[in-house]
């Protein structure tokens, strides 16, 4: 009876034998990654995070260090045809160094090609730039890549989340909750509206840049001078008593050492 129950749970979850793969590498944005992946989780959905090697990768706080995650499988051993959606989560490294790698930009031409929803957030619409996938789409990012995306081709919106048939992209961290919002039903397999697909100039650039990233950088912990002078005045330290120690001279032998002899 239980599991009865319990099966008649899992399917009325809208994700319940979705698989998803999510792809990251070192320099992930932490709250990027895990708060989707609870989402996608809570909903149902198998998720496994795809990286370039197997082990572990290292999340971010902005420009902050966060968390080790362990990933699942590594990209040699992933086929886009094993899974039935892809998210990408931001930050200023990942999409960086994934955007790189010729396997990387192929597995995501993958689902593309197959038509299966792509989820990308922030920094992410980097990887389709790369890629080639960036013309004619109608994205949202990290307002800092905003000509990166324009150059490429696609248009822009400085909206909190913008959907352009199976791509789905976030402007970033602080629009996460209406992201989370369309993602399960983005994944779920909701057909997409047109109402974005009329627009068709991009946003203009912002102003000035968002505040996040400047007050991240406030909270990082710098020496004091004070600091500074002690280990300076270590290094001196260190320095001259090497120096001393080298010029000592040999140590004179004991008085009851015997005498060499003068055989001339």
């Amino acid at each position: 009876m239980i599991l009865a129950r319990n099966a008649i749970m899992n399917t009325s979850k809208l994700l319940a034998g979705k698989r998803i793969a999510v792809l990251a590498a070192d320099g992930f944005e932490q709250t990027e990654l895990k708060t989707p992946l609870a989402a996608l989780a809570a909903e149902g959905a198998d998720v496994a995070l795809v990286s370039l090697r197997r082990g572990r990768i290292r999340g971010m706080h902005m420009h902050q260090p966060g968390d080790l995650v362990h990933v699942d499988k590594a990209l040699d051993d992933a086929q886009a045809a094993d899974y039935d959606g892809l998210l990408i989560p931001g930050g200023y490294i990942s999409p960086d160094v994934l955007r790189q790698s010729a396997q990387v930009r192929a597995f995501v031409r993958q689902f593309d090609a197959a038509g299966k929803p792509i989820a990308l957030l922030s920094q992410a619409p980097l990887i389709l730039v790369s890629a080639g996938l960036a013309p004619r789409r109608t994205l949202t990012s990290w307002p800092g890549i905003r000509d990166d995306v324009v150059n490429a081709g696609a248009i822009w919106l400085n909206q909190e989340v913008v959907r352009d048939a199976h791509v789905l992209s976030c402007r970033g961290t602080q629009d996460l909750a209406a992201f989370v919002q369309a993602l399960v039903p983005f994944f779920a397999g909701e057909p997409a509206d047109s109402r974005n697909a009329a627009d068709a100039q991009s946003d203009p650039a912002q102003d000035k840049p968002l505040e996040q990233p400047n007050q991240s950088l406030r909270w990082l912990a710098a020496p004091s001078f004070g600091t500074m002078l002690s280990l300076a005045l270590l290094g001196v330290g260190v320095v001259a008593a090497q120096r001393v120690r080298n010029k000592q001279p040999a140590a004179a032998p004991p008085d009851d050492a015997p005498a060499l002899r003068d055989n001339s």
